[in-house]
C-alpha cells in the first residue's frame, strides 16, 4: 500500500481549517486509516473542530476492541460528534463549530468508507467514480430534480451542508463498501478541491501520474490556479501495491 496526504490554505483564506490523516500501519483493529476533515466555524473554531474530531476518532479506534470496521468507525465518529458538540456548548469561542469528515480503511481487497458532509472519496479505475454522496442543500436539490448537475456546480448555495460533526446530538453517517481491483487509486478530498476542478480534470491528473506526492501537489496547484477559493485537502491511496510509503 502507498499513500500521500497534503493540505493547502488556498488563495482566499487566511487559516487552514482542513485536516488530513493517513496511516498505512494499523490503527487499533483497522490495518490502515485515511481521513479528511473540513472544519467550519468562527475564528480558530473550524481549525479546532477538524483537528479535534480526528484526534477523538483516532483515540476511539485505538481503544475499541471490536473487529468489525463499520462498527469501529461508527463508534469513532459518534464519539467525535459528542465531544465536538460538548466543546462548542462549553466555550462560546467554539459555538457553532463543526466539521465534515470522510473516513476510509482497506481490509484485504475491500474498501470501507464513512462520510458526513460534503468531503468526498473518489475511486479512480477505468474512470473516476464518486463513492460518497454529498450531504448538502444543492445535492438534495439535484436528487429531487429541482436543478441539474451543471446548475449545481455554480449554485450560490453550494457550500450549505445538511450534515456535519457537531451539528446535532445524533449524527447521521453514510457507509459504503466495495471490492477493489489491482491498479485502483483512491482520492479523499475536501470541497476546496472538488469545487475547483471538474471530476474529469481530477481523473486526468490522477491517471497520468505515477508518483503520488507529485499527483497530490498537481491537484492542489490546479485548484489554486482555478481560484483556490477554499482550503484544499488531498489524500491519495494506492491500496493494492506491495510498496509502503509513509504519509
Amino acid at each position: 500500500m502507498k499513500s500521500f496526504c497534503i493540505t493547502d490554505v488556498g488563495q482566499r483564506r487566511v487559516m487552514n481549517q482542513d485536516f488530513v490523516y493517513a496511516s498505512n500501519k494499523p490503527v487499533g483493529s483497522l490495518p490502515n486509516l485515511f481521513v479528511v476533515a473540513d472544519g467550519m466555524g468562527g475564528h480558530k473554531a473550524g481549525d479546532f473542530a477538524s483537528r479535534y474530531t480526528v484526534e477523538v476518532l483516532l483515540d476511539s479506534i485505538n481503544k475499541n476492541p471490536e473487529s468489525n470496521p463499520i462498527k469501529v468507525i461508527r463508534t469513532g465518529i459518534e464519539t467525535a460528534n459528542t465531544e465536538v458538540l460538548a466543546k462548542a456548548n462549553a466555550d462560546e469561542n467554539f459555538a457553532g463549530m463543526g466539521t465534515t469528515i470522510v473516513v476510509a480503511t482497506v481490509i484485504g481487497h475491500y474498501l470501507y468508507v464513512a462520510n458526513v458532509g460534503d468531503s468526498r472519496l473518489y475511486l479512480i479505475r477505468n474512470r473516476i467514480q464518486q463513492i460518497t454522496k454529498d450531504h448538502s442543500l444543492v445535492e438534495e436539490m439535484v436528487r429531487i430534480g429541482e436543478i441539474n448537475r451543471e446548475q449545481a456546480r455554480n449554485h450560490p448555495d453550494k457550500n450549505i451542508i445538511t450534515r456535519a460533526i457537531g451539528a446535532r446530538p445524533r449524527v447521521m453517517i453514510d457507509f459504503f463498501d466495495m471490492k477493489l481491483l489491482a491498479g485502483d487509486r483512491l482520492l479523499l478530498c475536501s470541497d476546496g478541491l472538488s469545487n475547483m476542478l471538474e471530476d474529469q480534470e481530477i481523473e486526468h491528473i490522477v491517471k497520468k501520474g505515477r508518483d503520488l506526492p507529485k499527483i497530490a501537489r498537481e491537484l492542489v496547484a490546479r485548484a489554486n490556479q482555478n481560484g483556490g477559493k477554499d482550503n484544499i485537502a488531498v489524500v491519495l491511496v494506492e491500496p493494492l501495491t506491495g510498496e509502503v510509503e509513509e504519509c
